[in-house]
């Protein structure tokens, strides 16, 4: 699809098997980039319960590799993330059999940050275009303290507890207080960054990285893994998104 600045933006498209029977989806990347093992495993569960699913590639369409470790970002969640974003909600929105009512936006990690940016209540949003935001282990810190940050749709997010990233679940408790009914918290104790990866043998282990988050080396670590958080999350990505108004 036509992108920001001339940009062709690749993407995959899980289509809703049989009717279209809810909101249509645009799920965002990490910093590393897709990653299947997740993204595409979410998508086919979203698919089979009757969203379309588009996964657009941000990096990958600029020749980009894996952005977790880049000392300067071109790509940035507030800037062309946030834009992408938007393109690829408004191509899914007028696409033919797509829903109407507004689409979902969510993802992961930095795709959640970028979640956080483009579903920013601001003037150049188009009014109906996102029904619902679902973050998945974003980076909360200086929204509560940002006065006129709103989501412009209600928003789930969802992120483990584990004791080393104790600051940044903070950040996320203190972005939920200040704005109730609009942002909903999910923490899972014990839980880590990734929790919601499907297990796979031959993951690497992961480190303690920027931020304090836990970051693979070499790709998704079956440490971060934890089944019961990643079931749960599910459900409650199911029931909230059944739930917009």
């Amino acid at each position: 699809m036509p992108g920001p600045e001339g940009i062709m933006l690749n993407a995959d498209l899980f289509a809703a098997q049989g009717r279209a029977r809810g909101a249509a989806i645009v799920a965002l990347h990490g910093c590393s980039g897709p990653a299947p093992a997740r993204d595409d495993s979410w998508a086919r569960q979203l698919a089979a319960a009757g969203h379309a699913v588009l996964l657009p590639d941000s990096f990958g369409s600029r020749g980009l590799g894996s952005q977790c470790s880049a000392r300067t970002r071109l790509v940035t969640p507030a800037g062309v993330r946030r834009h992408d974003a938007l393109t690829a909600l408004r191509w899914l929105a007028d696409r033919p059999g797509t829903p109407p009512g507004g689409l979902v936006l969510m993802g992961w990690s930095d795709g959640g940050n970028t979640v956080l940016n483009a579903g920013r209540a601001s003037p150049d949003l188009p009014a109906g275009l996102i029904r619902g935001l679902i973050a998945f282990y974003p980076i909360c810190r200086g929204l509560a303290e940002t006065k006129d940050w709103a989501p412009a749709a209600p928003l789930m997010i969802l992120m483990g507890e584990p004791e080393e990233n104790s600051a940044a679940v903070a950040a996320c408790h203190a972005l939920a207080d200040k704005l109730p009914g609009k942002v909903t918290l999910v923490t899972y104790a014990g839980a880590h960054h990734e929790f919601d990866v499907p297990e796979a043998p031959g993951r690497t282990k992961i480190v303690k990285g920027k931020h304090g988050l836990l970051t693979p080396v070499g790709g998704i670590s079956s440490a971060s893994v934890n089944s019961a958080a990643r079931e749960d999350a599910g459900r409650r990505v199911s029931a909230f998104i059944a739930g917009l108004p």
